[in-house]
């Protein structure tokens, strides 16, 4: 029973889907001619006079498609859709009724099939494409209409399906279609036809807002039609709700982050833009009193900043520069100028973050040379100087000031400027007694008191709880001040005891050598700025090498001293080391008094423990600091006396180092290490099998020809490895009696020696090469001259070649020397082994065999009687006479 109700109201429920699919299928029909027939009505020249007919039609495709148009219908539609715009500028019914349509076109479409979305969308994009067309109609509400559609296009709401089964399409459908329809390039494109349309110039930026808030497609069109540069035109306009220039700002921010940054700026780097900018800006700040319109100001500035980037933004000549420069030193500096004279900042966060982004604009604004004329104008050095006092020095800020964390903070970014400033500004830079200021806020920074720093800025990164912060970028503005070279200056801070402040008792790296904190980036990139400024202070000048002194080397020492293993930590380490370096090649070296000291304390062999230790990188460095100490003759018995790991000498290390870089260079060797490598293309070596100096020397002769003024390969090698300074260094050291070498050791030393020789003729062959490229011929003299060199070159090849032949010879009958006596001796051991056998043998022979030991007795007693003694024999020379008496008894 029950069965049988299931088959019926299974069969009842088929009948009814079969009936209704019937009737969508029969209303699809019929609502598909009746849209043939409105389009045939509208266009036919014989019905054009029936309006009521025509209104009639109209209204009802509107009613009946209230939930939205089918995919398959807006082909149809947006005919009727064009036909009623051509209409409606005469005729406001036909405008009223395109608005409908228009309205509808803002819900979904709707679909029958999952596969209509695939089939026709390129439908869509033409629709949509033709609504954006529509914004020619000069109907306002046509064109907010069209706006409202387009941003309902956006909306996350979800319709539910119909009882006709038709489902809305998807809205990351819809959101694609729009960005292929290229909807967003024609509407910025219409933006010229709303000057005189407010509202729907707002409803135009509202459309472009949210278009562009997500979508990099849409920001692609939009800047192909100059969006950025329309739109910045415009958003000064005169607008009593202040919607266009909100809507404007936040169009151009989304074009900046999902556009391309260099295209944004690019079409705003211009006059008039520039000057839209700046009297949107400065109504915002003399104007605006709300938290809002202040952070509009603000959003402003930093759009301004991006647009600075660009070199060829002409801020110059749109007097931009002087307003900003003014705002920038204000309020430290007091001024007449009517933008300023009744300027009141309320010193809230909004605020604050405006000091900032102003002092960030001048830093952008400093790579413009006309800009740092205003600069010097506008007083920014003195402002800077007053912001970057020290904390304890500044009284309590009132209510009309900041608060001590935001002075902290514009002190840091004050800082942080002036290091960019500075060097470009050296006059201002001595006028306002900078050198004095720094140096004051160091000691201040040295000496313990009740300040902590906060830490909460970007500049404030490792200063949390101290004053870390305010160290690093102070040195930071001494070392890229340094760095200029101006002697003036430089004696100026030497005059005011900047060695002392920096290596004294209480100098910056002795307070990093004593602290036992936990070393960080921060603090190691104020440890190598401090080494930096002391080697350029140094450099050249023995008064100021004198001056370091023997505390300067001893925390010099302390530095190198360091654990090897920290060169490969990543933390940065190796620069740190690399910068101590320099300070010995700068401050120590050329000073007698200092080298002395720093070659008592076995400074030399901390550095050949760095050499050993150290990549590739750090050993140019190295190698020429020894190179340079290797001047003073006392410094030769230390190097070596050198032992690093595994026992290695100073010539070892350097012989290894070189044979590293022949393989860096390519160099061909044979088993026994000797150079086997040529180059055939030189043409003084064409017929020599083994040529040292072209294996030695990897000339690669560029393939287009350089300017005369370039330097040459053979030139430019030395510079580029460390052959020459190891070649140098064996200079001072010697060629002759170096303990502790290897053969493949003395092979290398052979081709060392030879360097200055491979060198010279080397020279000789790239010019030879150059001249034969350039198709000169030589005269006679010349010819015999190079002549001359390929014989020179070709007898020190066959000289190295037989010092090399001999070297290897003689270690062959060493090692044969060697080979016979390690087999003698193998030989005796075995026969001491085979003899000790046979005694053993004999002992148990007696020892279990009565008879033999009879005879043995018997033996033994003729022996005595001829005066020998057996066992005497046997114990004196027990192998040789347990071998006789076992011979004796076999015979017997």
């Amino acid at each position: 029973m029950l069965s049988g109700v299931t088959q019926l109201n299974g069969l009842v429920s088929k009948q009814i889907f079969t009936e209704r699919r019937s009737t969508n299928q029969y209303e699809t029909v019929r609502f598909n001619h009746e849209l043939s027939r409105v389009i045939h009505l509208l266009e036919d020249p014989l019905c054009s006079s029936l309006k009521e007919r025509h209104m009639f039609m109209l209204k009802k495709v509107v009613k009946t498609c209230q939930r939205g148009f089918l995919l398959r219908d807006l082909a149809d539609i947006f005919k009727i859709i064009n036909i009623c715009a051509e209409k409606a500028p005469d005729d406001l019914d036909y405008g009223r009724v395109l608005c409908d349509l228009l309205h509808i076109c803002g819900r979904p479409f709707l679909k029958e099939k999952t596969s209509d979305e695939i089939n026709y969308a390129s439908v869509v994009m033409d629709c949509l494409s033709q609504m954006g067309y529509l914004m020619r109609v000069p109907v306002p509400e046509i064109r907010r209409q069209i706006c409202s559609s387009v941003m309902a296009l956006y909306s996350c709401d979800k319709p539910r399906p119909g009882l006709d089964g038709a489902c809305p399409t998807r809205a990351d459908y819809r959101g694609l279609m729009v960005e292929r329809s290229g909807l967003a390039e024609t509407l910025v494109m219409s933006l010229p036809l709303m000057e005189n349309q407010l509202p729907v110039k707002l409803c135009l930026l509202q459309t472009l807002q949210i278009m562009s808030r997500t979508s990099e497609v849409n920001c692609h069109f939009m800047l192909k039609a100059q969006a950025a540069q329309k739109i910045c035109y415009h958003m000064g306009e005169h607008d009593p709700s202040g919607q266009v220039l909100f809507r404007s700002s936040e169009i151009l921010w989304n074009l900046l982050e999902n556009g391309s940054k260099e295209e944004v700026t690019t079409q705003l780097s211009n006059t008039d833009c520039i000057e839209s900018l700046k009297q949107a800006f400065l109504h915002q700040l003399l104007n605006g009193f709300r938290h809002y319109d202040q952070q509009l100001r603000n959003d402003l500035l930093v759009l301004t900043s991006m647009i600075a980037a660009n070199p060829h933004a002409p801020f110059t000549e749109s007097g931009f520069i002087k307003h900003l420069t003014l705002l920038a030193t204000f309020p430290e500096l007091k001024s007449h100028n009517p933008l300023v004279r009744n300027l009141r900042l309320s010193f809230n966060h909004e605020d604050f973050e405006m000091k900032k982004l102003l002092l960030n604009v001048i830093v952008v604004l400093s790579k413009d040379l006309s800009a740092l004329q205003l600069f010097r104008e506008g007083r920014v050095m003195l402002a800077l100087m007053l912001l970057i006092k020290p904390r304890s020095v500044d009284a309590h800020g009132g209510r009309h000031s900041w608060t001590s964390g935001q002075q902290e903070e514009l002190q840091l970014q004050a800082l942080a400027t002036l290091s960019t400033l500075a060097p470009l500004m050296l006059d201002d830079y001595i006028t306002c007694q900078a050198n004095t200021c720094l140096l004051l806020l160091l000691d201040w920074c040295l000496h313990a008191d009740s300040f902590s720093g906060q830490g909460h800025s970007f500049h404030g990164t490792g200063g949390r709880g101290g004053k870390k912060a305010q160290m690093r970028f102070c040195i930071r503005v001494l070392r890229s001040v340094v760095c200029v070279g101006h002697e003036l200056l430089i004696q100026d801070l030497c005059d005011q005891g900047a060695l002392g402040q920096l290596l004294g008792e209480k100098g910056v790296l002795r307070w990093f050598l004593d602290t036992q904190e936990t070393e960080d980036d921060v603090s190691l990139e104020i440890q190598m700025d401090s080494q930096l400024i002391l080697s350029v202070l140094c450099e050249g000048d023995l008064h100021r090498k004198e001056l370091f002194g023997s505390d300067g080397v001893e925390i010099l020492l302390q530095y190198l001293n360091v654990d090897a293993q920290l060169i490969f930590s990543g933390l940065g380490h190796n620069k740190l080391l690399l910068s101590t370096v320099d300070c010995v090649w700068s401050c120590v070296i050329g000073c007698f008094n200092t080298e002395d000291v720093f070659l008592e304390r076995r400074g030399v062999h901390l550095l050949l423990r760095l050499l050993q230790a150290s990549p590739r990188h750090m050993l140019s460095t190295l190698i020429g600091t020894l190179l340079e100490l290797c001047e003073n003759p006392q410094a030769l018995p230390h190097v070596l006396s050198w032992r690093g790991e595994k026992d290695v000498t100073a010539t070892q290390l350097l012989l290894q180092i070189w044979r590293k870089e022949e393989e860096l260079m390519g160099v061909t060797q044979d088993q026994r290490g000797s150079i086997t490598g040529t180059d055939h293309s030189n043409i003084f070596f064409k017929d020599l099998k083994l040529t040292l100096m072209l294996s030695l020397i990897d000339v690669k002769q560029p393939e287009d020809k350089t300017s005369s003024h370039d330097l040459s390969a053979s030139v430019r090698e030395v510079s580029e490895n460390l052959c020459a300074n190891i070649y140098c260094l064996f200079c001072k050291l010697g060629f002759q009696q170096l303990s502790g070498l290897s053969t493949a050791d003395d092979i290398t030393l052979s081709i060392i020696s030879q360097y200055l020789d491979f060198k010279v003729t080397d020279v000789w062959a790239e010019i030879s090469t150059e001249l034969s490229d350039e198709g000169l011929m030589l005269i006679s003299s010349d010819d015999e001259a190079l002549k001359s060199i390929r014989q020179i070159a070709k007898d020190t090849t066959e000289h190295v070649h037989t010092l090399q032949q001999n070297i290897l010879d003689r270690q062959h009958h060493v090692n044969a020397q060697e080979e016979r006596r390690m087999y003698a001796e193998i030989s005796f051991t075995h026969k001491q082994r085979e003899l000790a056998a046979e005694a053993w043998r004999d002992y148990v022979a007696r020892t279990s065999n009565y008879s033999i030991l009879k005879e043995f007795k018997k033996l033994r007693d003729e022996w005595s009687t001829r005066g020998t003694d057996v066992t005497s024999h046997v114990t004196l020379d027990g192998t040789l006479k347990q071998e006789n008496s076992s011979n004796a008894l076999s015979h017997h």
